[in-house]
């Protein structure tokens, strides 16, 4: 599933939150948290490779342990939202 432009808006947003691409901060991690979340939240999905190779090729992520930690954020993100989204749908009766 390629990544729709929407999802790329956010990955931009990403790109350019984070001023030390070799160095996340705490609060750099909670913005990348956020907006992987509202991604989901709004309909949107991603396939966690997709992500990767999109940072792969963005070009100012050189960092590989940088990159890899938001991709795994990406996956933790898409995980939680999968699981919590499944308990909504079960019914109590």
């Amino acid at each position: 599933m390629p990544l729709t432009n929407n999802v790329i808006i956010k990955l931009n947003e990403i790109t350019t939150l984070v001023e030390d691409k070799n160095n996340l901060k705490e609060q750099d991690i909670e913005e990348i948290k956020l907006i992987f979340k509202t991604i989901l939240k709004n309909g949107e999905r991603y396939d966690v490779d997709d992500i990767e190779s999109w940072f792969e090729n963005e070009g100012s992520w050189t960092n590989k342990q940088t990159r890899v930690r938001v991709i795994n954020l990406s996956h933790y993100i898409q995980d939680k939202f999968e699981q919590t989204a499944r308990l909504k749908i079960i019914s109590d009766e």
